[in-house]
């Protein structure tokens, strides 16, 4: 088994003020060169925006986009008519394919925290698509859920990619193995809450941690933690 970690306090910052955004690799004035993107894990960022404040209409073509609600509301709407509102435990994909247009702003009375988290697509300019699920922490907890995959089902959001998401919340402290094809896929585990431990390594609350060449992950959770599981292949082919 292979692996990088990513820290907390080895991230690059943006703060203007409404939006405070903490990069773990290389997007928008930061550049990192060793820390440029994970396997086909485009851009992960843990993103903090202040209430009635938000992102105005811009495009996107070509790219999997995947926002995960930790906390407050946020609305969308997007060129393709949708329009929702995304709470703590929404997952939402837009797989932007041959483009389209979305705002998003904060319409609670909270701050809101959310991962907004890139994936190179599997196939180019498909037809744009835009999906929101809903995964309250009560119903999955000590289980690793699948929130999003390659496969569609009703209980899960659908990708254009060849990876999983996994998200993971555990009230007491034990071992879970992850179990993946070892070729051209790497995992990339982010601690949420609390702290876990993967191949040795203490992954503490918002610290990361890259692994690849291994079928076999054994994560070993603190009571408390949650954390989010990305299964994406190394290389596009």
């Amino acid at each position: 088994m292979k692996s990088q970690v990513f820290r907390k306090d080895e991230r690059g910052i943006k703060d203007i003020g409404w939006l405070k955004s903490n990069f773990y690799f290389s997007f928008s004035d930061y550049y990192n060169p060793v820390k440029s993107a994970f396997g086909t894990l485009f851009a992960f960022n843990d993103d903090y925006v202040e209430p009635g404040k938000g992102f105005g209409i811009h495009p996107h073509v070509n790219m999997e986009i995947i926002s995960v609600l930790l906390k407050g509301k946020m609305n969308h709407i997007d060129s393709l008519g949708y329009s929702t509102t995304i709470e703590e435990g929404g997952v939402q994909i837009m797989s932007a394919g041959t483009g389209l247009r979305h705002e998003e702003y904060n319409i609670g009375e909270e701050d809101v925290n959310f991962l907004q988290i890139w994936i190179l697509p599997k196939l180019q300019n498909i037809a744009p698509r835009y999906q929101v699920r809903s995964f309250p922490k009560e119903k999955r907890m000590n289980q690793l859920k699948t929130i999003l995959s390659n496969e569609e089902g009703l209980e899960h959001c659908w990708i254009n990619q060849n990876a999983k998401f996994s998200l993971g919340h555990f009230d007491t402290a034990q071992e879970v193995v992850y179990n993946l094809n070892p070729a051209n896929k790497c995992l990339f585990i982010f601690s949420i809450e609390g702290k876990i431990n993967v191949d040795g390594t203490d992954i503490n609350e918002r610290d990361a941690i890259g692994v690849w060449e291994t079928g076999t992950v054994p994560i070993h959770c603190d009571a408390g933690a949650h954390f989010l599981v990305i299964e994406t292949p190394v290389n596009q082919k």
